[in-house]
């Protein structure tokens, strides 16, 4: 059964008036509340009278202070008496020269020895001279000599090694080579190569210390490059 109302009954009508009424009351009341004022009527508290007298203040003494103490007395300078130039001052010196020298005393002669030259033993190798070992024709005659003698190992060929050997070998007096060394190899067989060709090298110029030719230690860098 459907419920039915009278027009008269329907609140929707009114919503705008009552939503109107309740905002002015929040703001009357809002208003009311911010200019609401509260006054404390309790009686203020009665402190009574002080007793104290501030006026009666204590009476401090003057510190007194001890007089300084006296200055000392002034220093007495003392009197410088002038001598005239005339006055001649009269006083005994005694000097003795009594100095015990016989003639039978002898000198002793000092004999200065002459410097030892410190002579460089034949066996002796440097590793440092004033000229050093060159091979014949010079260096530009040596790398030709590398270049038509040095032949490329095929097991470095095939292992792609190349690099730099640096060889280690003894220059003699007579230009000679002996105890020829790899100190750095790369392997690949390139480093008996090098020591070969070193070893069939013909001869060199001696270095020389003092303008005398004298053993020296060379080293030198044979390069492996694949072209």
């Amino acid at each position: 059964m459907e419920a039915k109302k009278t027009p008269k009954a329907d609140l929707n009508k009114r919503v705008g008036m009552f939503t109107n009424l309740g905002l002015a009351v929040a703001v009357g009341l809002t208003l009311v509340a911010f200019e609401w004022k509260s006054y404390d009527d309790s009686n203020l508290k009665n402190l009574g009278n002080v007793d104290d007298n501030f006026e009666e203040l204590l009476d401090v003494p003057i510190t007194q202070q001890p007089p300084p103490p006296p200055p000392p007395p002034p220093m007495e300078q003392p009197v410088i008496e002038e001598i005239p130039d005339e006055v001649k001052i009269e006083q005994k010196i005694d000097v003795n020269f009594d100095v015990d020298v016989k003639e039978t005393t002898v000198i002793k002669e000092v004999v200065i020895s002459e410097a030892v030259v410190k002579e460089e033993k034949a066996d002796e190798i440097f590793d440092v001279v004033e000229t050093q070992p060159s091979p014949p024709g010079g260096m530009s005659a040596w790398n030709k000599y590398l270049s038509d003698n040095l032949k490329y190992p095929t097991q470095a060929r095939r292992m792609g090694v190349e690099g730099t050997v640096i060889v280690v070998f003894v220059v003699n007096t007579d230009g000679s080579i002996q105890d020829v060394e790899v100190l750095r190899g790369i392997g690949g067989g390139c480093d008996e190569e090098a020591i070969k060709v070193v070893k069939n090298a013909p001869k060199w110029d001696p270095g020389k210390q003092r303008g005398r030719a004298v053993r020296t230690r060379m080293r030198l860098p044979i390069r492996f490059k694949l072209s």
